[in-house]
């Protein structure tokens, strides 16, 4: 959780909550009002909000103040509604299809051996494995177990993604006009895409997703690999050329690779006969003998994106008059949420926030630094700092040194299924991530990479505090004393309150395809087994 209520860190005991434990808390509800209902027919003829006198039941104050509460912040618990609305259009259910196929291959990796589920998986919610991204070179594992050369940063859910208007750790990818479906000012992404690529009212790129789906095969340590790279990077990524899959292709006439990159996943794409004949259902185009390009290909991946619908949880249901839908330790964490813990200061609900529980702006919230050892099987990018064990975050875009260390405020939905939490997964229990915002200063002095249980890898490299320290902003940097029920009560409402069942790995292990247009191994999916 990226936002300020604060008590030191350790001055509470340090108890891992069950990661997931609302199948039994929705169980036992159901039952409890199963009960209930069935004792008020025997004994009063049926409750129906009326006592043996006739009168209507008194409306239980913490339901009125949370409702209240609720209708302050405009939040109505139907953004999921309004998907279609937004869109101006049905989703086509082909091009889900082709986007999920496409989601689980590793054809849009030059290197063979990953895809978009290798670091969004289908067993975390569509999200990171691990605290730190595993791409190119893994053992072909996605879990616990996935062993490979780390990134940068964790990998974020896509689950709800098309209500972000600003994505990436970094906020690179942004819609200038503040909402994600609205192109009338194009999209800003890095160069060499810059302004210009998605440019304004794009007939094609409609969605800040659909733009943000032509990067991933671009990224050398996601997708795309280090093969035979000798030009436009650092000399001492050489050492990651294994010479496994396709040569990557050499810089262009702009001098980047990303377009000779997507040409060459264009040719994959367009080899494979299974493929062509499920675009040609699409695209009318196709059907007439032209070639897949690679916005058709973003959109399939973006299509298949829309329908992660992830946003019907507990506070949702309460939202739209369902009060039995909460817990009453819920109901007291939403009104600390929105009120005495001023959690929502950042994990704003909205306007542009769109009921996502973020405000999709940069802070730095005192976030300790990890990094792994750069190298073969341990890490392949270089981080920044004299140390290069430090991220820069925002600043890295911005070019500015009063931006380091600043990053986007991650969206609490599901939050649950996540194994860690921040930029770089330095505390992998909620509880930890929660109770680091009480006090950061102090969290952030006190912190053990061992103790906060991120991979042995992880624990040996940490960046100096002093800087990340000197900048934490200001809505974080003052202590807040929550007592321990009330902390309790704020745990439990992000972990159950704000999570949608639907999401759950019983379920979206089912999209996990049978087999591939290619004739492709799928990765294996360590908890879908």
């Amino acid at each position: 959780m990226d936002q300020a209520v604060a008590l030191h860190q350790t001055s509470y005991p340090q108890h891992p909550l069950p990661r997931v434990s609302t199948k039994h808390n929705r169980a036992a509800r159901a039952f409890q009002l199963a009960a209930f209902t069935l004792i008020c027919s025997i004994l009063l003829g049926g409750c129906n909000g009326s006592d043996q006198s006739g009168r209507a039941a008194s409306p239980d104050p913490l339901d009125e103040q949370l409702a209240a509460t609720l209708t302050q912040h405009g939040f109505t618990g139907t953004v999921e509604q309004r998907l279609e609305e937004r869109l101006g259009r049905k989703l086509d259910p082909k091009l889900v299809d082709i986007g999920r196929l496409l989601f689980f291959d590793q054809v849009s990796g030059l290197h063979n051996d990953n895809s978009c589920a290798g670091c969004h998986s289908p067993t975390n919610g569509f999200g990171d494995t691990q605290s730190i991204a595993i791409g190119i070179q893994s053992n072909l594992l996605v879990g616990p177990n996935r062993r490979g050369p780390r990134n940068q940063r964790r990998t974020p859910s896509v689950v709800n993604s098309p209500f972000y208007p600003k994505l990436m750790w970094n906020g690179r990818f942004f819609a200038p006009s503040g909402d994600p479906f609205d192109n009338s000012m194009g999209f800003s992404f890095p160069q060499p895409e810059g302004t210009t690529r998605f440019r304004p009212n794009d007939p094609v790129i409609r969605h800040l997703l659909i733009a943000q789906a032509h990067m991933p095969p671009t990224e050398l340590n996601e997708a795309a690999g280090f093969t035979g790279i000798r030009d436009g990077i650092d000399p001492r990524y050489y050492q990651f050329d294994d010479g496994k899959g396709e040569v990557c292709p050499a810089l262009d006439a702009t001098g980047f690779r990303n377009d000779p990159i997507r040409a060459r996943v264009e040719q994959r794409l367009n080899a494979i006969p299974g493929y062509v004949e499920k675009f040609a259902e699409v695209f009318s185009e196709v059907r007439s003998g032209a070639r897949i390009d690679i916005a058709m290909f973003a959109r399939a991946i973006a299509e298949f994106e829309f329908s992660l619908k992830g946003a019907n949880a507990p506070i949702d249901r309460f939202a739209r008059g369902e009060t039995t839908a909460m817990t009453q330790q819920e109901k007291r964490g939403a009104l600390l949420f929105f009120g005495k813990a001023n959690c929502v200061a950042c994990h704003a609900v909205s306007g542009n926030a769109n009921e996502m529980f973020s405000d999709f702006k940069m802070h730095n919230i005192g976030v300790p630094q990890i990094a792994p050892v750069f190298g073969v099987g341990s890490g392949d990018t270089i981080f920044d700092g004299p140390g290069e064990d430090e991220d820069y975050g925002l600043a890295q875009i911005s070019g500015l040194a009063s931006d380091r260390y600043q990053f986007r405020t991650s969206p609490l939905r599901n939050a649950a299924l996540q194994p860690a939490y921040f930029h770089n997964g330095a505390f992998t229990l909620l509880d930890d991530a929660i109770g680091h915002h009480l006090d950061v200063l102090a969290s952030l002095h006190n912190y053990d990479a061992k103790r906060a249980g991120v991979a042995p890898d992880l624990v040996m490299r940490m960046a100096p505090i002093a800087y990340v320290a000197a900048t934490i902003d200001p809505l974080v940097r003052d202590p807040l004393r929550l007592s321990r029920q009330e902390l309790d009560d704020l745990i439990q409402f992000v972990r159950t309150g704000l999570l949608d069942e639907r999401m759950l790995s019983s379920h979206t292990c089912s999209l996990v395809p049978k087999s591939l247009p290619n004739g492709a191994q799928l990765l294996k999916f360590e908890t879908c087994q």
